[in-house]
């Protein structure tokens, strides 16, 4: 089977020859630079540049030289060879033969993600060397990868944050046949593939739409990034395809089961019409036939981008990443309150039992951290798999100073406890990759600007900025130990070492991971596929958490002993326990709970 996602953007192969296309409003001129010719263009009234080749194959080079000058990759260039600088190459999307014809995906309940970053998740770095790790993730119970971004960036080591070429997966981890074989060997394991992309901001290097399409940015709406994309003004139409068709171009070329959409709050949007609502109205028109999930990361709370139809299926958006459940379990965890921390410090069990019952803490609440603004929506009517939980993922880790994973950080029996509660909740579980052995590495941040000094001197500098709040690093010389991001060994450092799964302690983490999953597969995993019917929780004075969600056949219940002394607790009849802490006896209906211990109960419905 051939698959391509045809667009009005980039070079296309067609009957007639090799069709390119640049949409260059604010250029006086436009040529089209082909292997070793140039070919002139000329505009249309909307600004779009034209030119059909039958000279041009799949191989060929080509870019476009602005205004007699500068020559620039196609803005929408399927593959970067020479990295986001070069040129750009003619790719042929059907000449790859997928063979993966019958998957149409795995419902939303099912999921367990597994974040990835593709460079540091192998010793390889590559999509060939995470397609080796795949069978061992089935094994263990994950259902989904999730891959941190992959559109081109400059250098070999990025985040992929700073993506500038969104369309061309990145030449460092392989080819795009490369990554088409990871989709499809991960389809044929039973495995969902899912991508992460950035719609809120371009890279510091490589983006060159300044040059010839300035009104692909706006001033009216200023980010952390620079001025916004524009979606809301003269000429939005086309920004505003150019990012729906690198959706649809992933889901459909590329066959992939789901999309992360970076930071959408950074999307500022006064339209008739959110860019955020468009998005996956576009999507769920295009692809009726297959499972396809939608998932946000959004600041802002928004649960309006998350409601269901009568038969509970999203309207819009599948999910949001429910960074408030982080939030309170990490203040909860380690007692820190400094930066977003701040907002959870003051009463993380209360925070923790909110949104483990409703997915926000912050629903039309005042935000400490952000001088009282107000953030966020009435989120308790929504299903818990509304949310995608997770007790570290590649923000939470590697935007610490120095990378520190959650088992660094706290006791054993801690991240023991949290870790089942995590799983086996009913949100959506995510595990950054390692978690679920407790890897030893960090995951630091970094980037590579090496043939750009006075960047990366600008990057390096900015990273320790960042940190000068934090009383831990107001001593200069502490500022100082901040891992440097452009030097080759913090990328190093940050690469997993998956031989030490097999040793202890990692080996028992590992263990107790797999068979938590497994009891998510059998009892939750049913549970989520059923109609719910809400949730309650309490928090006694005693600091004993109570969160109950019901559903339409049982109900499942959370009893955790966050105090300081023995509790006792009295479970109803009919409830069998799916999860209890060491030293717990199941089989009495009436327990005591030491400190910092817990119990997941499963009963019938009231």
């Amino acid at each position: 089977m051939r698959r391509v996602h045809s667009m009005p953007f980039g070079a296309e192969i067609t009957s007639d020859g090799t069709r390119f296309a640049l949409w260059a409003p604010t250029a006086r001129e436009v040529n089209l630079v082909l292997d070793d010719t140039e070919h002139p263009l000329t505009a249309d009234a909307e600004g779009w540049y034209r030119h059909v080749s039958e000279q041009a194959r799949a191989g060929s080079r080509y870019g476009y030289r602005i205004d007699g000058d500068l020559v620039v990759p196609d803005p929408a260039s399927r593959f970067q060879p020479d990295d986001v600088h070069g040129l750009s190459l003619v790719v042929d999307p059907q000449s790859y033969d997928w063979s993966d014809m019958s998957w149409t995906g795995r419902p939303w309940e099912e999921t367990v993600l597994y974040e990835v970053h593709v460079a540091t998740a192998t010793p390889e770095g590559t999509y060939a060397g995470l397609m080796g790790k795949l069978e061992a993730l089935k094994d263990l119970g994950v259902t989904a990868i999730e891959l941190m971004p992959i559109g081109d960036f400059p250098g070999r080591r990025n985040w992929g944050y700073d993506g500038v070429l969104p369309y061309a997966p990145d030449a460092a981890y392989g080819s795009p046949e490369d990554l088409k074989r990871l989709v499809e060997r991960a389809h044929e394991l039973g495995l969902m593939m899912f991508l992460d992309v950035v719609y809120n901001h371009f890279g510091p290097s490589g983006n060159y739409l300044h040059a010839y399409a300035k009104s692909f940015f706006t001033e009216r709406h200023p980010t952390p990034w620079g001025a916004g994309i524009n979606v809301d003004d003269e000429g939005s139409r086309v920004v505003r395809d150019f990012f729906f068709h690198n959706a649809l171009y992933w889901l459909e070329e590329f066959h992939f089961d789901g999309l992360r959409f970076d930071a959408v709050h950074a999307i500022v949007d006064d339209g008739e019409k959110h860019f955020i609502e468009e998005l996956a109205d576009r999507i769920r028109q295009a692809i009726p036939e297959r499972h396809v999930h939608l998932v946000l990361e959004n600041e802002a709370n928004q649960a309006r981008w998350l409601n269901r139809d009568e038969e509970r299926r999203p309207k819009l958006h599948t999910a949001q990443w429910a960074d408030d459940i982080h939030n309170a379990w990490h203040a909860l965890l380690t007692g820190e309150n400094e930066g977003y921390y701040e907002d959870y410090a003051d009463k993380p069990l209360q925070h923790l039992g909110r949104s483990l019952a409703e997915g926000f803490a912050y629903q039309g609440d005042p935000s400490p951290h952000k001088s009282g603004f107000v953030r966020g929506e009435p989120s308790g009517h929504l299903p818990p798999s509304a949310f995608v939980a997770f007790l570290q993922n590649h923000d939470q880790v590697g935007n610490r100073a120095f990378g520190e994973r959650l088992a660094h950080l706290i006791a054993p029996e801690r991240l023991e406890l949290a870790q089942a509660i995590f799983l086996l909740s009913p949100q959506i579980p995510l595990l950054f990759m390692g978690e679920e052995w407790a890897a030893s590495t960090p995951f630091q941040f970094f980037v590579d600007f090496e043939n750009e000094p006075d960047l990366a001197k600008a990057v390096r500098d900015g990273r320790r900025g960042e940190f000068k709040r934090f009383k831990a690093f107001a001593d200069p010389d502490m500022s100082q130990r901040i891992p440097d991001p452009t030097d080759r060994a913090t990328f190093d450092n940050s690469r997993i070492d998956w031989s030490e799964a097999e040793r202890s302690p990692h080996r028992e983490v590992l263990s107790r991971t797999r068979h938590l999953l497994d009891i998510r597969r059998t009892e939750i995993v049913p549970l989520l596929k059923s109609d719910y019917r809400g949730s309650r929780y309490t928090v006694s004075p005693e600091n004993i958490l109570d969160v109950s969600w019901r559903f339409s056949d049982s109900t499942l219940r959370l009893l955790v002993n966050f105090g300081g002394a023995p509790a006792d607790m009295n479970i109803e009849n009919g409830a069998h326990a799916l999860w209890a802490s060491p030293g717990i006896d199941t089989s009495r209906s009436n327990l005591q709970l030491a400190p910092w211990t817990g119990i997941i109960l499963k009963g019938q419905s009231a």
